[in-house]
């Protein structure tokens, strides 16, 4: 039984923090987009647009994965999940303005509706790619047992 206990657990555990990290995510997706638009085209290049975007939603996001989507799960530490969380980023990062960039320089869309398809293309990706990369790298060790004491007492 108890075997059973814990699987479901890991469930709705997997289930609130992908849940929580979509919220997030939405957040991060209205900062990136509404930085990114304001830059381009005009101000700045795709590319530029796309990196300031990503750096100031990543701060908001850290904020929010570490005291919220993943506040169940202890990593390594502050400075080695900054770092993972900022490695991955990156990663991600590369990810959305490839995208862009082939988009842009590469088929010779330089609309500001071409920009927005590839952007949103380009963060769906890398979505995916940092709620893998969090989960299994950044904030990986689940506090199981505090977890099924937390439902145990909420369900009796």
């Amino acid at each position: 039984m108890s075997l059973i206990r814990d699987k479901y657990i890991r469930f709705q555990v997997l289930v609130h923090e992908t849940a929580k990290f979509g919220v997030i995510g939405g957040l991060g997706f209205a900062i990136q987009f509404a930085v990114q638009n304001a830059l381009y085209p005009g101000r700045t290049g795709p590319t530029t647009a796309i990196v300031v975007g990503t750096v100031v939603a990543t701060v908001a996001t850290f904020l929010g994965n570490k005291h919220w989507a993943f506040k169940n799960r202890q990593g390594n530490g502050l400075g080695h999940e900054t770092v993972l969380f900022i490695v991955f980023n990156v990663l991600g990062l590369l990810i959305q303005t490839g995208i862009v960039d082939l988009m842009v320089y590469g088929l010779g869309h330089h609309s500001r509706l071409a920009f927005n398809v590839a952007s949103i293309f380009g963060i769906g990706i890398a979505t995916l790619f940092r709620l893998f990369t969090y989960r299994k790298f950044v904030f990986h060790h689940v506090k199981t047992e505090e977890k099924v004491e937390e439902l145990a007492s909420a369900s009796r």
